[in-house]
């Protein structure tokens, strides 16, 4: 069995991609995202509350990018709770599981999320930045939308609103976002 290694920091910068069981585009439905947003909060409330720098949302898939508090690195929990409690609620509410084997089902897995999910610590500013972009750029390196600013379901409209990107960032030129590899 692989022995997979986690960055474990306390009070550290991660950015984490998480992805639906077989890729299903759940996230195309209110109804899930409503949903992964309750269930982060509920995270939050049961393990502890951390930031959220910056977040994507796509049919398949999420992209974010969390601090956690000073003298705390358990973002395994979170993450457990977070997607147990998404796939109980979700399914309660009428959403579709994929079909599972036998390894899933011992497991107490729905068929909502995949097994594991990738995790990398920030290591510094221009690593946090690059991964920012990335996050924001992803819907237009996946051919959702033509401009980052056309996709609602990113904190890149925060980004704005604060002041770190100008309205019209990537606007018909990638070139402004570091583009990395998945």
């Amino acid at each position: 069995m692989p022995n997979y290694h986690r960055a474990w920091s306390p009070g550290g910068t991660y950015f984490f991609t998480l992805v639906t069981h077989q890729r299903r585009p759940i996230f195309t439905e209110e109804m899930a995202r409503q949903t992964l947003h309750q269930a982060i909060m509920v995270g939050m409330q049961r393990v502890g509350d951390f930031q959220v720098d910056a977040f994507c949302l796509l049919p398949d898939h999420l992209h974010c990018i969390w601090t956690l508090p000073e003298n705390d690195s358990d973002y395994a929990t979170r993450w457990k709770v977070i997607k147990a409690w998404f796939s109980r609620t979700y399914r309660k509410q009428g959403g579709k599981s994929a079909a599972i084997n036998a390894s899933m089902a011992q497991k107490g897995e729905l068929g909502i999320w995949q097994r594991r999910y990738w995790e990398h610590f920030i290591r510094d500013l221009d690593d946090l930045k690059r991964h920012i972009d990335y996050i924001h750029y992803n819907p237009v390196k996946h051919g959702l939308v033509q401009s980052v600013a056309d996709w609602p379901w990113s904190t890149f409209h925060r980004f704005v609103k604060d002041g770190f990107y100008p309205a019209d960032r990537g606007r018909g030129d990638a070139s402004s976002f570091a583009v990395m590899e998945e």
